[in-house]
């Protein structure tokens, strides 16, 4: 996270509260702080592009996923956000991010069980998300 311990040590209990079940509104003020305190952390903008879908904010899910992927192109969760927040307000371009991440996820199984446990979390916590459940179908579909 670039060195800064304060941002680190912020992200990771945030982390925590996540998966204790705490609500991604709460979490929102926490990875906006982390992402002003460590600006090219992508990690950070992954996950406040998360809490801002899940929330119902695309516009704000699109930018902070936007930043994650130009931090780091390689970060399949990055680009599935990215792809949501697309769908969500309804802007083209989506396939290229959907393919890459297909290869990535091809090529490292790993990935691709940490990217379902993801989307199958975000469907819990969000049943009715239509975008999601497409990007789930195009990647996950046998």
């Amino acid at each position: 996270m670039t060195g800064n311990t304060q941002a680190e040590a912020l992200f990771d209990q945030g982390i925590e509260r996540y998966k204790a079940g705490e609500s991604p509104e709460a979490l929102i003020p926490t990875f906006e702080d982390i992402c002003r305190q460590a600006p090219k952390s992508s990690p950070a903008w992954t996950c406040l592009a998360w809490l801002y879908l899940l929330t119902r904010k695309p516009v704000q899910g699109h930018r902070a996923a936007t930043q994650a992927v130009k931090l780091n192109p390689q970060d399949p969760q990055a680009r599935v956000n990215l792809v949501v927040a697309m769908l969500e307000t309804e802007r083209k371009g989506v396939r290229p991010h959907v393919e890459l991440v297909a290869q990535l996820i091809t090529a490292l199984p790993e990935l691709g069980a940490e990217i379902q446990q993801n989307i199958d979390d975000g469907l819990t916590r969000r049943p009715n998300w239509q975008s999601l459940r497409r990007v789930r179908d195009w990647l996950f579909s046998t």
